[in-house]
Formats: C-alpha cells, structure tokens, sequence
C-alpha cells in the first residue's frame, strides 16, 4: 500500500517522522516531486485566488501525488504546543483541498491535536495505526524509530547543516554571518524561496536559521513578547530573531515570508521595529509565484554588500 506525503507544508518541519513511521507500519511512502512550475500553476488553478502561496503550492503537490497512490496523508494541524495553534489555513486544509480539487477521494486526514507532547503523540500513533489494522507492538516500535529519525534530522540542523537542502555542516570562518528567518515551508522550497540560501552560501555568507538553534535558546526569548503569538511558526520565528538581536551572534536578519500571509505581516512588522531598536541590519524578502529570481539576486548582493562595507569599516577603526 502506498501513502503519499505533499512535499509542501508541514512536510519541512516533520517529514522525518512521518516517513519513518509509515514505513515502518508497512507502507510505502511516496513524496511528491520536487516542486517545479508545473506543480505551482496547477496549485494556482485549483486553489482560491486570496490564498498564500504555500497554500496554493500544497494544492499542486496534492495534484501530483493524488493518482499514483492509495493515500494522500492531508494533516489537519491544530497544536503540537500548550500555548499556541497553528494558522487558520492550517486548520481547515482538509476541507480546502476537498472543496478545491476535485475527484480527490484517497485523501487521509489526520488531526493533529497533541498539546500533551509525546503522550498525545504516542495516542495519535496508536489511532493510525488502529485504522489500518496495525497491532499495538508494530505501531509503538515504528513511533519510536519515527522519534530517532526526527531526533537526528534535528541534530543535523544544530550542527550546522540544512538536510532539507542537502547542506552539510558549513564553516563558520565567513565573514558574513547572516540569520535566515521564515517558516520552514518558505525557506525550505528551493522553487518558492528561489534558492535564496543557497545563493547566500555562494557568496561566500554562513548562513543560520530558526531550526539551528535549540529549543532552550528559543524559550528564552519568550519573555520578551508581552503576549505570546497564537500561530506556532510566528512564535518560532520571532523567538530566533530576538535570540540574534539580543546576542548578536550574525551580522544582519533576513526574513523570507509570503506575500498575503496574515501572520507573517505583523511578525514581520513587530522584527522590523526591534531591528531598529538593537540596530541590527534587517531585510524582508516577500514571495508569491510571480516572483523572479533577477531582483532577489539584486537585493541579496546589495545586502551583503552593504554588511561586508559596515564590517570593513568597523575593523579599521578598532586598527
């Protein structure tokens, strides 16, 4: 039997588990091809004309998936935290995409609901595992290998890599150090981000993002908000941004974020303000699917440029 994962989403912060997991359970898992043109202009065609990006982008990978397998895994992602939920849009993808495409009729909801952290996960493991008739011992041990598998994919990132990218531990003797900020479904998609960090590496920029930092790091800068956010990703995001001010362990911020994206909007304002505050070099990169790779090209040299000139002058005066 054979399961198909979106490559969009969700997919680029908790693919590891779910891969390992299903496989584990007996099936095989199939993710959708790697995004292209063709699978954006198909997610544009089905999807309602004010979505974000993102949202339109899981439409086309739905398409490309929803025919060569006997499931399309379509999360309905509530909360993995206490204190936080995930977007509207997050909330209700199931119903969008069965409204949207149609004859779609092998998707696979699963509501992920786990507030309690891994005994809720442990529940909701078991209730998948129950509905294709997987016993208990088989589900527990393909729940604990699909934890190993997440645990190292996150290992990787603290090390200094970027597996979702391919990218090995870099160097940390740059000049330029650069914070990356965004959800992992912006910065992640080499289509929708326009290979936007790999460009950064090649010019020679060491490159650091949310997922690159440890929780504890991140839970520390909490405090800092007078309320915290209700989207999980914003939380994330403002957290790591705050962690680079405050310690001032990159050269400049960088926010990659869709255009449209209601959450983004005010995390992005709230950043642009503090940035100031802790004058730290700070720039906004918004996407959507008409953007093009010769002005992000421009304004990504001029940054770095402009940061190389700033730490050049800096060291001639300590001199």
């Amino acid at each position: 039997m054979k399961i198909g994962v979106p490559r969009a989403l969700a997919y680029y912060a908790y693919y590891p588990f779910a891969k390992t997991f299903f496989e584990k359970l007996g099936f095989e898992v199939v993710v959708s091809d790697e995004t292209t043109k063709e699978i954006m202009d198909l997610g544009v065609e089905d999807a309602i004309s004010d979505a974000c990006v993102p949202i339109k982008l899981f439409h086309g990978h739905v398409r490309n998936l929803k025919d060569r397998v006997d499931y399309v895994l379509v999360p309905r992602l509530v909360r993995i935290k206490k204190e936080s939920t995930f977007c509207p849009k997050f909330l209700g993808l199931p119903d969008m995409i069965a409204c949207s495409i149609s004859d779609f009729k092998n998707m696979f909801e699963v509501r992920v609901d786990i507030p309690g952290g891994r005994v809720d996960l442990l529940k909701l493991c078991m209730k998948v595992g129950r509905k294709f008739k997987k016993g208990f011992l088989k589900t527990y041990a393909a729940y604990l290998k699909a934890l190993s598998s997440f645990k190292n994919y996150t290992y990787q990132f603290l090390q200094g890599g970027i597996p979702p990218l391919g990218i090995v531990a870099q160097k940390r003797s740059n000049p330029i150090h650069l914070a990356v900020v965004g959800y992992p479904y912006m910065l992640y998609d080499s289509y929708l981000s326009l290979d936007l960090i790999k460009k950064l590496i090649n010019m020679g920029v060491y490159v650091v993002t949310p997922e690159m930092l440890s929780k504890k790091d991140k839970q520390k800068q909490a405090g800092k908000l007078k309320k915290t956010l209700f989207w999980t990703f914003s939380n994330e995001v403002i957290r790591s941004a705050y962690y680079f001010f405050e310690n001032k362990t990159v050269d400049g911020v960088i926010h990659v974020t869709a255009f449209g994206c209601g959450p983004d909007f005010i995390v992005d304002k709230m950043m642009e303000i503090d940035a100031k505050k802790y004058q730290m070099p700070y720039l906004t990169i918004t996407l959507d699917e008409q953007s093009g790779q010769e002005g992000l090209n421009t304004r990504l040299e001029a940054f770095v440029d402009m940061l190389k000139i700033k730490k050049e002058k800096k060291e001639a005066v300590m001199v």
